[in-house]
């Protein structure tokens, strides 16, 4: 019997809940079945968390960085945790001096620094509030941000400083900015002739080290962050989260890994933190580091230079999102297929050998991994025990060859903002793709019906529905906006996720829809975009692409940015190797080879006719954070890029026609 075919139930129905028309019952992490986990032991807040971490580790290293001079990255320099405390006590103490009260808020604007970890955590033990400004959100998102919070302080590097002062005239209630590294005069001129003041994170600290002031620690229901969602379309909307919604994710992975179902992270770890600090996903496994006394490595701001930082720290414990892990995936199969012969043979044969483990639940191989694998092993440093992907859906695929390639661990989360990015995680041992896991042991989770997209409780072989989150988990409200949060929170404390999901038949989530993200064409046939992408983004010549079609017309079209490095041996082959990368995406015969290559291969990956694109343009510009096209999370701007590209939409439909 295959360990697929043991059938091990992840999650159970809530005893004794009633049946209610519309909806499935509730069900809870079959480890947990009676309760839902709140705390960690010794921990109900996050400056508890932070005390626990410096209690296992003391000593051992807590944040580093790499000094780069002359352009060049040296090694990781690092601060102890018993040192980082000292230094967080003296900023929190250095801000009480500047007048700065319990649950007021402080703005940070940074990418992820030690800084930025230090200035969180000492609003942890003061019971500030942090309000993160995403690097990326955009000048209006920051601007509407800072007026909705009347946020007086906010904590910046100085190109982070200029964006505000040159925003002042549309943010009345900005006071002071804390820069973290040098400025000049010119800087702190401009910052007069505003009437804002200028202060020094390391002068803060100095001052409050002199006559210290002691903390008025958080309480669990205290607001630790307001969490913005970066969102793909709209405004931005303020998630409250208390210390016990994010401790409580904390927890959970605690509880698991006490039995054996989840990593253990501890003062032998290290993690690299190149996500954005100021996104959930980051701040709670930033949270769940911290618990354990790990070591966490800043990358150099660069993702350009991620692979080098990761050579040089060698973590333990890898966290990422699918798009990054795409591309290792893309990147080494495009390796293996240029190599072809006894190279490929052997990557094929160790590759199938390891795919028929995966189903009695191993990722390892006595052979196969030493002499195929290792050299991938090493594009991560060679220590990775454990990797998690998160904050987007990851394909089949890719999770089987990150369990087989890497010969570790792999769990996908499942979780939003509103849930403090915790609510559904696969478990240690369970080496099967496709699903997201049971729920947390935190909360439990229910499916509702969603009649006119025709996905109810009843349906057969699995139930399906909008996923529906209750627990410690779930966010106190939407910030000065109480018609939002009455959409999302029901009156019995259910978070509406918008996401469609279904129970597979070992009471696992599989997420295959959502409410909102789904259009019909002129003929009336329902699109999901995020589907058809996933497909096609694993074409050898397909870097990014955003698929984009509408009720007023008969078929898709997509822009699509091309891999450079794979387009460019295709034009040497094809009498084209004189042309640039830019040149290529505006040649038509380019165009005309890549939009037959995508509709064949939609074909051979059971597309429908509908769902297959009719027409491309070619961008040699990526989607990026800094064009306003991607969430911190990598995710897609359906609404920005619509916007963007809307010349080019309409170039599209009318050569169809």
């Amino acid at each position: 019997m295959s360990y697929s075919q043991l059938k091990t139930q992840y999650s159970i129905e809530v005893a004794d809940a009633p049946d209610i028309p519309g909806e499935g019952k509730p069900r809870r992490n079959a480890l947990c079945p009676d309760k839902l986990i709140i705390h960690p032991p010794n921990a109900t807040t996050l400056y508890e968390n932070f005390l626990h971490g410096v209690n296992k580790a003391g000593n051992r290293n807590f944040l580093g960085h790499r000094e780069i001079r002359d352009g060049v990255a040296g090694p990781y320099v690092w601060q102890s945790y018993i040192e980082v405390q000292e230094r967080v006590a003296n900023f929190g103490s250095g801000l009480s001096k500047l007048g700065f009260k319990p649950k007021e808020i402080l703005g940070i604007f940074l990418i992820s620094t030690p800084e930025y970890i230090m200035a969180q955590l000492a609003c942890h033990q003061y019971n500030f509030i942090s309000v993160p400004l995403y690097d990326t959100l955009g000048i209006d998102s920051i601007e509407y941000i800072i007026n909705q919070t009347e946020m007086e302080y906010c904590i910046v590097t100085t190109d982070k400083g200029r964006i505000l002062l040159n925003m002042k005239d549309k943010l009345p209630t900005l006071q002071t900015i804390i820069v973290i590294d040098k400025y000049d005069q010119e800087f702190t001129d401009l910052a007069n002739s505003l009437n804002i003041r200028v202060l020094n994170f390391a002068v803060i600290e100095r001052d409050g080290s002199v006559h210290h002031i002691n903390a008025e620690n958080a309480r669990p229901n205290d607001v630790a962050v307001i969490c913005y969602t970066s969102g793909t379309t709209g405004t931005p909307k303020g998630v409250v989260l208390t210390h016990k919604n994010i401790m409580a994710n904390v927890a959970s992975i605690r509880w698991l890994s006490e039995r054996g179902k989840c990593y253990s992270p501890s003062t032998d770890d290290v993690h690299i933190s190149y996500l954005p600090s100021a996104h959930v996903y980051e701040l709670v496994n930033t949270a769940t580091m911290i618990y354990g006394g790990v070591a966490i490595g800043f990358y150099q701001g660069n993702t350009l230079k991620l692979l080098d930082d990761i050579a040089e720290l060698k973590p333990t414990i890898f966290i990422s999102v699918p798009r990054l892990l795409n591309r290792v995936y893309d990147k080494v199969m495009a390796g293996v297929k240029a190599k072809g012969g006894v190279a490929q043979w052997m990557f094929t044969a160790a590759y199938n050998a390891k795919k028929n483990g995966l189903d009695k639940g191993n990722v390892d191989h006595w052979m196969w991994d030493r002499v195929v694998f290792a050299p991938i092993r090493a594009r991560l440093g060679g220590r990775v025990k454990a990797i998690l992907s998160g904050a987007a859906p990851i394909s089949t695929e890719v999770m089987d060859f990150l369990r087989i390639a890497f010969s570790v661990d792999v769990y996908e989360g499942y979780g939003q903002t509103e849930n403090a990015a915790c609510l559904t995680m696969s478990l240690f041992g369970d080496t099967s793709s496709g699903h997201v896991g049971p729920p947390q042991v935190c909360v439990e989770v229910k499916l509702i019906d969603v009649p006119e997209m025709n996905y109810t409780s009843r349906d057969n072989p699995y139930p399906r529905g909008e996923i529906c989150v209750r627990g410690h988990s779930v966010f106190r409200e939407y910030y000065k906006l109480p018609e939002n949060t009455a959409e999302a929170l029901d009156k019995d404390g259910w978070c509406h996720t918008g996401d469609i999901g279904y129970w597979d038949d070992q009471g696992r989530l599989v997420i295959i829809d959502r409410v909102k993200n789904i259009f019909k064409l002129s003929q009336g046939e329902y699109i999901i975009p995020d589907k058809i992408e996933s497909i096609y983004i694993k074409h050898e010549l397909v870097h990014q692409i955003f698929v984009h079609g509408d009720s007023l017309q008969p078929s898709l079209v997509a822009i699509v940015v091309p891999d450079e490095g794979m387009l460019l041996k295709w034009a040497k082959q094809n009498n084209l190797g004189r042309k640039s990368f830019q040149e290529l995406c505006g040649d038509s015969k380019v165009k005309g080879y890549l939009l037959q290559s995508l509709i064949k291969y939609g074909k051979i990956n059971n597309l429908k006719g509908f769902e297959i694109v009719k027409n491309v343009h070619l961008t040699y510009k990526p989607f990026s954070m800094t064009n306003n096209l991607l969430t911190p999370t990598l995710k897609l701007k359906r609404y920005q890029a619509k916007i963007k590209f809307h010349n080019e939409i309409i170039e599209m439909y009318a050569e169809i026609a």
